[in-house]
């Protein structure tokens, strides 16, 4: 059964071939959808016949948000900790640990209630592809239940056992590495596609990266890393050497630095809600994009230092804080976050792309960055059916 989405005012295809600049903008566009794939895009006047027709009304249509980093399989949060943040209070509760204790307490049921409804919320604000990690377990039965729990829900899952050293191993640093890449690997890569590393200062270095990410290759898991967010640090260098697919949050470069992310296929995943929520310094998107760096945008939606799923507001955060342009930030948070799992058949509106997709109550794209805040999808089609 086909449909025919007619009377676009503005159509992102994200495919230059198709229509003008990056984007691949169409005006007063069509797109026909056919089954779970886009079957054809172009004017409304050339559009050919098919089963149904929905009228866009003059709306502006994008690609479905890929959001390619994301901590979803949590319990609790950290409301306490972000009040006392933002109100320039000390804080001595444990952060990550806070958010372990309260997982580990957690049914499983509970556990995957609270995902479905952080996808369903991310859902309604356009966002078709989620990847989503372990690492508020840190036990080898909570790390493997919580990438279980994920699996059920999404085909992009992330191993993060190395996310902090467990509560239980703080005088033994070592001893963790070695159940991280040990028993606690066997139980969890049945269940992921991934394996990553918070590379920094007081959780894991260059070396005990290296040795994480390598024994997650071992297993068939590809490395993304987490690099150089609270300071400068070997994360990007490592990500780039071991090809990992992303290397995320990229807030403190040198030169080199981005001249490697400049000069491999590892893709620069910037997680401006995380500077927001945190009042640290702004990922400076200008200096990636004019190196020729690959950037994506994702929200980092976790309980701690990013509780949001909205990519439209990060969109908005990248436009007046990074230095990037409306169009750069749309593209970053739809193809570049499909670059950043490897995926060519989302992130994009072309014939044979998975027909995820967002109708807009504006008639274009730069809405999304010149009215922040505004709730402005209207639509969402996921694998070509309207989910919203």
């Amino acid at each position: 059964m086909s449909t025919a989405i007619t009377n676009i005012s503005s159509l992102v295809t994200n495919d230059p071939s198709l229509g003008e600049g990056p984007l691949g903008l169409i005006q007063d566009a069509a797109v026909v959808v056919d089954g779970d794939r886009i079957a054809w895009v172009g004017t409304t006047s050339k559009a050919p016949a098919t089963d149904n027709a929905v009228d866009a009304g003059g709306r502006a249509v994008l690609p479905g948000y890929v959001d390619s980093h994301s901590h979803l399989v949590f319990a609790g949060d950290r409301t306490a900790e972000f009040n006392a943040r933002m109100s320039g209070r000390s804080y001595t509760a444990g952060g990550i640990r806070t958010t372990v204790a309260a997982t580990r307490a957690a049914t499983d049921e509970e556990l995957e209630a609270n995902l479905r409804r952080h996808l369903h919320e991310a859902l309604r604000q356009g966002t078709t592809t989620v990847e989503t990690k372990s690492g508020y377990g840190l036990t080898t039965d909570d790390e493997a239940r919580a990438l279980r729990i994920a699996a059920a829900h999404t085909d992009e899952v992330t191993y993060l056992g190395a996310h902090v050293v467990a509560p239980e191993f703080a005088d033994d640093p070592a001893g963790y590495v070695a159940l991280v890449t040990g028993e606690m690997l066997d139980a969890c890569a049945p269940h992921a596609r991934w394996v990553d590393v918070f590379c920094e200062r007081g959780a894991f270095d260059g070396d005990q990266a290296r040795t994480i990410l390598t024994a997650g290759q071992r297993h068939g898991l590809v490395p993304r890393v987490h690099a150089n967010q609270l300071g400068h640090g070997p994360g990007v260098q490592l990500a780039v050497e071991l090809g990992a697919a992303s290397a995320d949050h990229c807030t403190h470069l040198t030169d080199a630095d981005v001249d490697a992310l400049a000069n491999s296929s590892t893709v620069a995943t910037l997680l401006p809600g995380a500077e927001f929520s945190t009042r640290a310094p702004w990922p400076d998107a200008r200096r990636l994009l004019d190196a020729g760096a690959t950037v994506a945008l994702s929200t980092d939606c976790n309980p701690g230092s990013s509780y949001t799923s909205s990519m439209s507001f990060c969109i908005a955060l990248a436009v007046r804080d990074m230095g990037m342009t409306p169009d750069e930030a749309v593209w970053s948070a739809t193809a570049g976050g499909a670059a950043a799992l490897r995926r060519t058949d989302v992130g994009r509106l072309t014939p044979g792309a998975r027909a995820d997709l967002q109708l807009l109550d504006a008639p274009s794209h730069v809405h999304l960055a010149y009215r922040p805040g505004v709730p402005l999808v209207r639509e969402v089609w996921r694998g070509g059916v309207r989910e919203v």
